[in-house]
């Protein structure tokens, strides 16, 4: 009978995917299923500890993005190994089964985006959603918050390596194949060739430009879906090809990362970005000629 039902389930498009998560979810979304008792809400952004033991969510967990993306003498933004992020991982509570929830506060969007996007890096895709506005936008709906902190167990979660992050060499591969879009997310000015105190400026040449400032409203979310489509298809043509985002140092770019995954796009992300491409003289590098 099991074996008949499977079937069943196959023959009418169902599989392992059904059960995934939307991207970008809603205050209201969020409101009926808090009583998940797989749920998750991780909550993030440029705030000490204290911001958080104010007020957050009933539930929530707080992530201090150092933990996923730390500075060292190289530069900027750097994923831990699989071994440090299961470590973290494990310790808020995050299971296999885990159903988690990105919160923000104010306009830490840009940072926000990065644990959502960093969560998939280490084998969470289609776990991990996205808060549309933030903590703000959840008092706003008329939903209350707490200063209780939340007790959990620890998880069981083993992280992998999925893939999301690329480097330069990845890059420069695919420029010279044409297997991906190459996308700058950082404002036209800085795309166009404006100083930016980098060692060159411009873009990486041949990529295209997608502002990550024009997917956030003046309420710090993600705009409709249809300025978001606009947005993506105006530059990408289709949805078969990959899309390869990059920024200053791989932070700003996951906007557009997280909303090109919203829209079925195929994504990922340079990780050392312009920080790193444009201190090695042998990448390519243009501006953008004005008329």
């Amino acid at each position: 009978m099991r074996i008949i039902l499977f079937t069943l389930l196959l023959a009418f498009g169902f599989s392992s995917s059904f059960s995934q998560q939307p991207v970008i979810v809603s205050p209201q979304w969020l409101n009926e299923n808090i009583k998940d008792p797989d749920l998750v809400i991780l909550y993030t952004g440029f705030v000490i500890k204290a911001d958080y033991d104010r007020e957050h969510i009933e539930g929530s967990r707080f992530l201090w993005p150092d933990w996923l993306a730390f500075d060292k003498p190289e530069g900027s933004m750097y994923a831990p190994d699989a071994i440090t992020a299961t470590k973290v991982l494990q310790e808020l509570g995050i299971n296999k089964n885990s159903k988690i929830v990105i919160c923000h506060k104010g306009s830490d969007v840009t940072i926000a985006a990065r644990m959502f996007m960093t969560l998939e890096h280490f084998g969470l895709k289609g776990q991990v959603s996205f808060l549309n506005g933030g903590i703000e936008a959840w008092k706003k709906a008329g939903y209350t918050v707490t200063n209780k902190l939340p007790e959990f167990k620890k998880g069981n979660y083993v992280a992998t390596v999925a893939g999301t992050l690329v480097d330069k060499d990845y890059v420069l591969g695919a420029l010279n194949t044409k297997s991906s879009e190459i996308v700058d997310a950082r404002a036209k000015r800085w795309y166009d060739g404006d100083p930016t105190g980098n060692p060159r400026d411009g873009h990486i040449t041949g990529a295209k430009n997608i502002p990550y400032p024009d997917m956030i409203d003046s309420t710090n979310s993600i705009k409709p879906v249809s300025i978001l489509e606009k947005n993506f298809s105006t530059v990408v043509p289709g949805k078969d090809k990959e899309v390869v985002v990059y920024c200053f140092i791989g932070q700003t770019a996951c906007v557009d990362y997280l909303v090109g995954r919203s829209l079925g796009y195929k994504m990922k992300v340079y990780d050392g970005s312009m920080q790193e491409w444009s201190r090695d003289t042998t990448l390519p590098m243009e501006k953008t000629i004005k008329q």
